[in-house]
């Protein structure tokens, strides 16, 4: 918006107030193509961002079958350990 102040005398002030548009609201097609790009550009964050969340998903299942696998290691481990322990315990009373 651009306000005129025309002068025509000491005692008469005019003001005229125009009002400019953009480029983009006087042709709609050219507001139709950014609204248009920006879409575009969504569509494709959308898209990587799905992608990896797959990815990660995937990702956290083979996590989470590791870390069952190595619990049942430990527990596995733990009561081979008890049970060698018991035995040496045992063996020291009878000698």
């Amino acid at each position: 918006m651009l306000t005129l102040f025309i002068i025509l005398d000491d005692f008469y002030v005019v003001s005229a107030t125009i009002l400019l548009m953009t480029p983009s609201e006087k042709d709609p097609s050219t507001e139709l193509e950014a609204l248009e790009a920006k879409l575009d550009t969504l569509i494709a964050q959308y898209s990587q961002i799905k992608n990896e969340n797959k990815s990660l998903k995937v990702k956290q299942d083979a996590l989470v079958k590791e870390k069952a696998k190595l619990l049942e290691k430990t527990t596995l481990a733990k009561t081979r350990v008890e049970a060698m322990i018991a035995r040496l315990k045992a063996m020291e009373h009878d000698s």
